[in-house]
């Protein structure tokens, strides 16, 4: 069983984002792979677009995960008007 908690302290990071070859069944060019961690947790991806715009990207994929980890704050119960109905 692995300990869970220990990985709980650490943030995703990005580790890189470098040029790579299409994925297979893919087509085109400008493709990246990069690689996020979170302790010794590991994601390797793909992404197509230029280096600016990938690592951009990632570094959404990252904000959200982080947010994800530590729970959603802020949130506001919105209560919904009813609905005036016409005569």
């Amino acid at each position: 069983m692995r300990d869970e908690s220990s990985a709980l302290g650490h943030p995703y990071e990005i580790v890189s984002v470098r040029r790579a070859k299409p994925p297979p069944g893919a087509e085109g060019s400008d493709w990246y792979r990069y690689v996020i961690t979170q302790g010794a947790n590991t994601i390797h991806g793909c992404r197509q677009g230029n280096l600016t715009a990938v690592t951009w990207a990632v570094e959404q994929i990252v904000f959200q995960l982080n947010e994800r980890r530590l729970g959603k704050r802020g949130r506001v119960h919105l209560v919904l008007a009813e609905k005036k109905t016409h005569s």
